[in-house]
């Protein structure tokens, strides 16, 4: 059997994928509440999202969502990292710009420390995506589109997605406008 750098590169991204979710998961979390939730997407799944991604830039005319599907297309593996909505019900904290938990969740807000969890959450994977010396960005693009796709569950309507290179020159830089 012969297995070239591509195939070898793609098949090795998983384990430290797990690395990066686990970082991910052991993130501070408002209250000790864990909302998080992560997926690891390659092949055909990495490529309906990347193809949900060029949708919606035609659909709503936002340019930089088919220039990050064209990411997504270059990464081997791509990590989506999602909140839960959950209102962590603290008195008189007023963060999410509604007078408390209750009129939040009439609002269909949601809870600023559900978004600011995941943004701890997301600085964890890519210290550890670092740490590994893989190549990677984070893609509001790619978050948008598995929410829009379900892939994450119903309850998560915030995510991000990060994509995972091995390659001579990281393709997340210098990309085109």
């Amino acid at each position: 059997m012969i297995i070239f750098d591509r195939e070898l590169e793609t098949e090795e991204l998983l384990g430290p994928a797990a690395l990066i979710c686990m970082a991910a998961r052991t993130a501070p979390k408002g209250k000790g509440i864990d909302l998080l939730r992560s997926a690891v997407v390659t092949a055909a799944d990495k490529t309906g999202i990347a193809d949900r991604m060029r949708q919606i830039a035609l659909r709503d005319g936002i340019k930089f969502f088919a220039r990050d599907a064209e990411n997504v297309d270059q990464a081997q593996v791509l990590i989506l990292l999602g909140t839960r909505e959950k209102p962590l019900g603290l008195p008189g904290c007023g963060y999410c710009g509604f007078a408390d938990c209750e009129a939040l969740q009439r609002a269909g807000g949601i809870c600023a420390f559900n978004s600011g969890d995941l943004g701890i959450a997301l600085g964890s994977a890519v210290s550890r995506a670092a740490d590994l010396r893989i190549d990677n960005r984070i893609l509001f693009s790619a978050g948008k589109a598995a929410v829009e796709l379900g892939i994450l569950g119903p309850e998560v309507r915030v995510a991000f997605g990060l994509p995972l290179s091995v390659s001579g020159k990281s393709p997340f830089f210098d990309r085109k406008s």
